[in-house]
């Protein structure tokens, strides 16, 4: 990715409890053009973080959002301090997201929730 701006957001990788990051599996087995594309995504994220629209991002409700190409589509949700967190990818054969997919995706915005929880638990009020 290129080098930031200061008004450029950060883009980090939803990591799972065993370590796997999921979208970085993802990317490593794209080539060609669907790689080009995932990669232009995420450098437009870098660049426009909440000002993306349709048609290259779209929300899905529920605070995920997906960011477009032609031929791929990568998953993400809003941090604090202008940070897109990829959760994950997937290469795009039908219009409609797979229930299965958002199952997962969910689940990944639950186990954030989660350790944000007993992240602030700890800090304490």
């Amino acid at each position: 990715m290129p080098e930031a701006e200061s008004n450029d957001w950060t883009v980090e990788w939803y990591r799972t409890a065993a370590g796997e990051i999921p979208a970085k599996t993802f990317l490593a087995r794209l080539t060609g053009r669907p790689k080009d594309e995932a990669l232009a995504l995420l450098e437009l994220a870098q660049r426009r973080g909440n000002r993306m629209r349709e048609p290259k991002s779209q929300a899905l409700g529920g605070g995920l959002f997906e960011l477009r190409g032609d031929q791929v589509r990568l998953f993400y949700v809003f941090r604090p301090d202008r940070t897109i967190l990829i959760l994950d990818g997937m290469v795009k054969k039908q219009d409609k997201i797979p229930n299965d997919v958002i199952k997962r995706l969910r689940g990944m915005q639950q186990a954030l929730a989660t350790a944000d929880a007993k992240a602030k638990a700890k800090r304490g009020p």
